[in-house]
């Protein structure tokens, strides 16, 4: 937040308060008792004349100044209107650095940062994310780049960017040869066509493009594929969020869309896109989460596996469409002997989906993430898929929503040794039987823990609180119990009194959002007991259980010198004043 100094500064020129300063060369103090001077009228209408007769007085006085080289006073008086623009901002300066993500800046700002560029030669980083107001005037910037030749990184993520800003920035592009990262997603504005106005202009150097939720269309997969062929360095593509991309329509005699196959006429979806990767052999992640996929994408896309030996991250998450389709993609894994992650949740998998996928995983020899959650037919093909996994080397096997049953649990209790982190959430099998899962666990491996809505019983959290004892979950950073109501005081008691947590920084216990009757915190002494054994927590959610007010305090109490988002419900009957803030209460010193 803006010091009421910085406020009060706004608007007036720096370059009078950064002569003042280099002029004066005072301690900070005495520059602080001045700044209202050189805001004033006085300093507005023309005049130092206050201050060229304090250095006339100094000099009077036997101060003797030594000759000042005019380039570096210039250099100094640049960095220092480069200081007070920042700090009007809430952020510090860096030569290197230049985050004003979440700034709300203005067209007038972005005007004032143009003028700034050329006192920060040194600078390798820009990112103006998330400043939706600079929408349509990033020309003012842009035709300022070339004193910054040596930026690396260049975000302008969420900043409502039109297509004339594509425009002026591709052209722009040309005068910072050096550009390795760049980031323009969540500008619904760029997609139709917009991208063309950069075709040609990314330098062979850019290692990374990101391009998430910006309404691409299956036209702009084609711009996309010009703009990635001539970029051999490309390491990571992005284009998450783009539910078009690879729409697959033809225009029928009746006006009517519909899909087409290949071949047939129309678009066909990634084809312009998929052929172009070819020429990225360097490429090792992949992100086409919810970009529209079907069964055609599949087959297109493995195909181009033999030119992506690199790939490391592979995400086709969020693809509905290509449920049934996957025995087109196996086959070409075992091209990916890089493979370290691959991401399929929430796509409708069948079990003959499935099938394919766990005959490809033999070949798959580096793979340490496989993410199926929210198919719920993974729940008949746990043996299979724990049996044909390299398990001393998996980390992440997330199985939220799969549909569990007991022989699913018995399987998956062969890989917990080696999860770094386990997600069962939304099972209600995993009530009554978690200590099948938590006696296999070994010290100091998980870090992550979620057992959300998983009809979790007292018993159940007994056996928890004594694997904590033992000291098997020492390192866990994240612990998720929510939505288990069920659980009763003696298991939250036995949980929260035995310690053995002292790594955790979340830990959720809030109950089910359609909890018709009010949950008192009983157990809440014990809770406070519990905080000084949890150095390092930063969230605890507590949605849905009923606290009085004092027993509110009591909490804010505990944790008021630490920070610690809390999490509560709204004071049930309070004015809407005293609401706000209710819901995420930050605890801060």
């Amino acid at each position: 937040m803006e010091s009421s100094d910085v406020q009060r500064g706004r608007g007036r020129s720096p370059f009078d308060l950064i002569m003042n300063q280099i002029r004066r060369k005072r301690t900070t103090s005495d520059r602080k008792s001045t700044s209202g001077r050189f805001l004033s009228r006085q300093a507005e209408s023309g005049g130092l004349r206050e201050d060229r007769e304090t250095e006339e007085e100094r000099d009077g006085a036997g101060v003797v100044h030594g000759p000042v080289d005019p380039a570096e006073s210039v250099c100094d008086m640049g960095w220092g209107r480069v200081c007070v623009f920042v700090k009007r901002l809430g952020k510090r300066a860096d030569s290197r650095t230049l985050s004003l993500a979440h700034c709300d800046l203005t067209a007038t700002d972005v005007l004032e940062l143009a003028t700034l560029l050329p006192s920060l030669s040194l600078l390798e980083e820009m990112d103006l994310s998330w400043n939706e107001l600079i929408g349509g005037c990033l020309r003012s910037l842009t035709s300022h780049l070339q004193n910054v030749g040596g930026l690396r990184t260049l975000r302008l993520s969420c900043c409502r960017l039109t297509a004339d800003d594509i425009t002026s920035l591709g052209e722009a592009l040309r005068c910072v040869p050096v550009l390795e990262v760049l980031d323009l997603s969540w500008n619904a504005g760029i997609g139709g066509s917009a991208l063309q106005g950069i075709v040609g202009k990314l330098h062979p150097t850019l290692r990374e493009l990101y391009l998430v939720a910006c309404q691409l269309t299956e036209t702009d997969a084609t711009i996309l594929g010009g703009i990635v062929s001539v970029l051999p360095r490309l390491c990571v593509l992005d284009v998450s969020c783009n539910p078009l991309l690879a729409h697959t329509q033809t225009e029928a005699e009746d006006g009517s869309m519909s899909k087409t196959e290949p071949g047939k006429g129309g678009v066909w979806g990634l084809g312009g896109l998929v052929p172009s990767l070819s020429h990225t052999p360097s490429l090792t992640t992949l992100r086409l989460h919810d970009c529209g996929l079907t069964t055609q994408s599949l087959s297109l896309l493995g195909g181009s596996f033999n030119c992506l030996r690199s790939l490391c991250q592979l995400d086709l998450s969020c693809n509905k469409g290509v449920a049934g389709g996957l025995s087109l993609l196996s086959p070409h894994l075992a091209l990916l002997s890089h493979l370290g992650g691959l991401d399929l949740h929430l796509c409708c998998l069948t079990h003959t989906d499935l099938q394919a996928i766990i005959q490809a995983l033999p070949s798959l020899t580096e793979l340490t993430e496989l993410d199926l959650s929210s198919n719920k037919e993974v729940g008949g093909v746990v043996s299979d898929l724990v049996s044909a996994l390299p398990l001393s080397q998996i980390k992440l096997l997330p199985l939220n929503g799969c549909s569990l049953n007991q022989e699913s649990l018995s399987a998956l209790a062969l890989a917990m040794p080696y999860l770094r982190c386990i997600d069962v959430s939304w099972s209600k099998m995993v009530g009554g039987h978690l200590a099948l899962l938590l006696e296999a666990l070994q010290p100091s491996v998980t870090q992550e823990l979620r057992l959300s809505s998983c009809d979790l019983t007292t018993d159940d959290l007994l056996h928890l609180a004594v694997v904590c004892k033992r000291g098997v979950l020492s390192s866990l950073r994240v612990l998720d119990l929510s939505y288990n109501g069920g659980v009763g005081e003696e298991g939250w008691c036995g949980l929260l009194g035995e310690g053995g947590l002292g790594s955790l920084e979340e830990l959720d216990l809030s109950l089910r959002p359609l909890t018709s009757n009010p949950s008192p915190l009983t157990w809440l002494p014990t809770l406070l007991s519990a905080f000084p054994h949890l150095p390092a927590l930063t969230r605890l959610s507590l949605q849905r259980w009923t606290l009085t007010a004092q027993e509110r305090e009591q909490v804010n109490h505990a944790l008021r010198k630490r920070k610690v988002l809390l999490e509560l419900d709204p004071v049930p009957f309070a004015s809407s004043a005293n609401q706000e803030g209710l819901e995420e209460e930050r605890c801060e010193e």
